[in-house]
Order: C-alpha cells, then sequence, then structure tokens
C-alpha cells in the first residue's frame, strides 16, 4: 500500500531538495524539479516511495541536462550561422561564373567521360564506375584520368577566353 502524498511530500520534500541542490547548484531549481518528483508521484503513486522518488529526480535532472545541452549545441550552430556574413553579391556572381564555366567544361566532354567524372565524384569504387557505365575495371583509371586532363583543359580554354573577352 502507498502512503499518501501529502505523508509523502512532508517525509522527502526537503531531502529531495538538498540533493537536488547539490546536484544543481540552484536552490530555486531544485524547488522546481522537487515539485515536479511529487507531481509525477501524484499521477502515478509509488510503491516502494524513497528510491522511486529520488530515481525520478535524479532523472530530472539528467533529462534537464541533455536539454541543456542540446539547446547549447543549437545555439552555437546558429551563431555560428549569423555570425557567418553572407556572401556578397560579387562574389555570388563570381561564383556562379565559375560553376557555369564547370558545366561549360563538362559538357565539352564525352558522355562517358563526363559521367565517370560525375560518378567518382559522388564517391563510387572504380568497380562501381565500371559496372554503372558497362566498362571493364580496369579501363577506368585510364578514363578517368583522360577525363580529368580534358575537363581541365576546356575549363582553361574558357576562361582564357572569358579573360581575352574583358
Amino acid at each position: 500500500m502507498t502512503a499518501p502524498l501529502a505523508d509523502l511530500y512532508a517525509q522527502y520534500r526537503e531531502p529531495l531538495i538538498r540533493m537536488l541542490f547539490r546536484r544543481t547548484g540552484d536552490r530555486e531549481r531544485a524547488e522546481d524539479l522537487t515539485q515536479e518528483v511529487f507531481a509525477r508521484a501524484a499521477v502515478a503513486p509509488p510503491r516502494n516511495p524513497r528510491p522511486w522518488l529520488f530515481a525520478v529526480a535524479l532523472n530530472l535532472v539528467r533529462e534537464e541536462g541533455r536539454k541543456h545541452t542540446r539547446q547549447t549545441r543549437r545555439l552555437e550552430l546558429y551563431r555560428a550561422e549569423v555570425d557567418q556574413p553572407g556572401p556578397t553579391p560579387d562574389q555570388l556572381m563570381e561564383r556562379d561564373e565559375r560553376i557555369a564555366q564547370v558545366r561549360a567544361a563538362l559538357d565539352q566532354l564525352s558522355e562517358r567521360d563526363r559521367n565517370a567524372l560525375l560518378l567518382k565524384a559522388e564517391g563510387f569504387s572504380y568497380d562501381e564506375i565500371a559496372t554503372t557505365l558497362g566498362l571493364a575495371k580496369g579501363a577506368i583509371g585510364t578514363t578517368l584520368s583522360r577525363a580529368r586532363r580534358r575537363l581541365v583543359e576546356s575549363y582553361r580554354e574558357k576562361e582564357e577566353h572569358r579573360h581575352a573577352a574583358s
């Protein structure tokens, strides 16, 4: 049989506050957590009150710590995002031009070379590239090397043409 909640409150309130104060270092927080322990006891009266009340109290402190850690991490991530100035319009325009140049250089490659480079950029192994493209595994190294060389040549050619037109 469980003791009435008023008896449990009278007997365990101060010991719970003391223990929680030692854990949190904040008397007001310890009192709030103690109230939460008794609110839970009211909903589900414990059969063995003393260990149950203290276990619930310790679990609440642990939950609060996890919640605080998550919130702190979120705030740090948010601050990092806010503190990072966004790219300027000039930087955005330059980035977009570089992307367009890379796409144009990729378009100059054969479909096989372009696909091999794109698959490699996605982390595919030589075996996976060979299977996907229907090539011999031994041909992938050569294909990638040739494709990279042609991509760089095409990009440089477009870059030189862009500077000559400026």
